[in-house]
């Protein structure tokens, strides 16, 4: 502030500000970009974004407009096209943190943009298109069921920032998320929708199948279990080549056959999350052996030694000739 400047010291705010500073941990930390421990750079302070910060949050409109696009063409009926939208907004959703962090450009405002974006585009938009493509068929409970899953959206994203800069955070120490990210909420939410476009049957697209199921990935996403992040899936080194493979794979059976890559693609993050909850329990035990105190080794006094000791008598060598 200029009030805290000497009365004779011009000072450039150009030369005075520092983009690629670390912001000290506090409101710039909110926001889903810090889940990934990255460091984020500070704000400008009501000077506007810098040019490279325009790119990142870009992405993230562009997540949150196809996010909301989804809506449109579930209320006209194109079902895989809502489909497309959202995972279109969930790639995007993936890229704008990773484009910050190349460009040095995360800022509390990228963190905020990127956590309504998430609300919007994960939260209500699937809500909306559920309803819309199954839960209008039971209005009062297929309503119920999509208001939970929004609102359990948000709540997960509000939790997140609150506890930003809380230190005590178990599951992050140890490499995993609390609960279900949005993202991946949005994607089991559409599980039935995957199935239902792969086989055409109409179970799938009950209301009394779709809504118990949605209100499970909401208590999933609000849930304190550990699921897996990126930094706990880093694969070794012999194990890389198979990633690379198994990354082909997936994307030659996306092109094939879509709907059930999409389902085996939920499958597969079913039973990550079970391996995550293992992995982290065991981590646990061991954070509470190690906390637990050494147990005292009982050595006797030295006068009770000298006592116990039984004294060997020094006896001559027999002579064998006697």
């Amino acid at each position: 502030m200029s009030g805290d400047r000497p009365s004779g010291e011009h000072i450039d705010e150009h030369d005075s500000f520092d983009e690629d500073a670390t912001a000290t941990p506090g409101p710039a930390w909110l926001g889903p970009k810090a889940s990934e421990h990255e460091h984020v750079t500070r704000s400008r302070g009501g000077r506007g974004l810098s040019m490279r910060a325009v790119v990142p949050n870009a992405i993230t409109a562009a997540a949150l407009s196809s996010g909301l696009t989804s809506i449109l063409f579930a209320i006209a009926g194109e079902w895989d096209k809502a489909v497309f939208a959202m995972i279109v907004a969930g790639i995007l959703d993936m890229m704008d943190g990773r484009v910050a962090r190349l460009l040095k450009a995360q800022s509390r405002f990228g963190a905020e943009l990127d956590s309504l974006s998430d609300s919007a585009s994960f939260g209500i938009a699937p809500a909306l298109v559920l309803f819309l493509w199954s839960l209008v068929d039971a209005p009062r409970f297929g309503w119920l069921a999509a208001l939970a899953y929004a609102i359990c959206c948000a709540l997960r994203l509000a939790r997140f920032n609150a506890q930003v800069d809380v230190e005590d955070q178990p599951h992050k120490s140890a490499g995993f998320l609390t609960g279900v990210p949005a993202p991946m909420g949005a994607g089991f939410a559409f599980m039935p929708v995957y199935l239902w476009l792969a086989t055409d049957e109409p179970v799938f697209r009950s209301p009394w199948l779709v809504g118990p199921w949605l209100i499970v990935v909401a208590l999933l996403m609000v849930s304190n279990i550990a699921t897996p992040s990126w930094n706990s899936l880093r694969p070794s080194g012999d194990f890389k080549l198979v990633v690379i493979a198994l990354a082909g794979l997936l994307v030659g059976g996306l092109l094939i056959e879509t709907w059930w890559t999409l389902v085996l693609i939920g499958v597969i993050y079913l039973v990550m999350i079970g391996w995550a909850v293992i992995r982290f329990a065991k981590i646990k035990r061991t954070r509470v052996d190690d906390l637990k105190p050494p147990v005292p080794v009982q050595t006797p006094p030295a006068g009770d030694a000298a006592q116990g000791a039984q004294p060997v008598a020094d006896t001559p060598p027999r002579d064998p000739a006697g």
